[in-house]
């Protein structure tokens, strides 16, 4: 099946990205495998005619926003995020109407309709960079609570206005669960993402994205960690770090989304070319705005 991918691939100049959070056979066989920021960002880069995007739909939404030119498919295109749809755009228009100068800053993590809707968008990586350029005192961020109140405890000089969103692998998190795992791994180092409640990230050695947890461990001179997201992430911690321990805080930190993206479902895709990400023209173009500008204050 492998080489039937790879020789379809040079075939039909494609190339497979892959997120953190898909099963680990699937990050074996990608050409590029990051976070979403990093997804979002090489997506603009990359020399292919088709790209293949190993993630949930918002994300083969993003990539194709950032490459109009290019054909996205999604592997699994049942593959959706709960949390993308997770704000209203009602609910936008209201706090719009009621400050005058709020910035919609919104989590990637969404739908095309509510980054359209947005100001700008932003990554777990880079929020709390983007969001402290903004000249804007209010800050309406969505969809995710808690990465929202993550980064407002650090800028106490903004006044945020709170969705009711959430990531539900992050958000059932608990501290007991923390408390359990440490009790049981006591030299461990408890990493958290910042999608968790804010008592869990209180609880961290370090709150960081995907990316920077792979970071924070490969580069720490610990080693044993406790691991607060999806399980995924443990395919390159471990590749990595060989000579580490890595133990999860709970028994529920799978995202079943991001598990049903298969070999099998890459192949077809590839032989098929169905699964494409269409999207209207419109929508395309009021949904790049907020995330060109998330990638020019990144790279700031």
């Amino acid at each position: 099946m492998r080489e039937k991918i790879e020789a379809l691939k040079k075939q039909k100049n494609a190339v497979i990205m892959a997120h953190y959070y898909v099963e680990d056979d699937v990050q074996e066989l990608a050409d590029y495998i990051g976070d979403s920021y990093y997804l979002s960002d090489m997506a603009t880069r990359i020399d292919a005619d088709i790209i293949v995007l190993c993630g949930v739909k918002f994300m083969g939404e993003s990539a194709k926003v950032l490459n109009p030119d290019k054909k996205v498919l999604l592997p699994a295109a049942d593959a959706d995020c709960p949390m993308a749809h997770m704000a209203e755009i009602d609910k936008i228009n209201e706090v719009r109407k009621q400050y005058d100068d709020v910035a919609v800053v919104c989590y990637v993590n969404s739908t095309a309709e509510l980054k359209a809707a947005s100001d700008v968008c932003v990554t777990s990586a880079n929020a709390l960079k983007i969001v402290k350029e903004l000249p804007n005192k209010n800050i309406f961020f969505i969809p995710d609570q808690n990465l929202a109140h993550y980064i407002a405890d650090k800028l106490p000089e903004k006044n945020f206005i709170f969705n009711d969103g959430f990531c539900h692998v992050h958000h059932t998190i608990t501290t007991e669960q923390i408390k359990a795992a440490k009790q049981a791994r006591p030299d461990a180092l408890v990493l958290v993402h910042p999608e968790c409640k804010p008592e869990v990230t209180a609880m961290a050695d370090y709150v960081g994205s995907t990316s920077g947890i792979i970071k924070f461990a490969t580069e720490s001179d610990a080693k044993e960690f406790i691991v607060s997201t999806e399980m995924g992430v443990m395919y390159e911690l471990k590749k990595r770090n060989p000579d580490k321990k890595f133990y999860t805080a709970g028994n529920m930190q799978v995202c079943p989304n991001m598990k049903k993206i298969t070999m099998e479902k890459i192949l077809h895709v590839l032989e098929t070319e169905q699964s494409e990400v269409i999207m209207d023209k419109s929508l395309m173009d009021a949904a790049h705005l907020p995330m060109i500008r998330m990638l020019e204050l990144a790279a700031k």
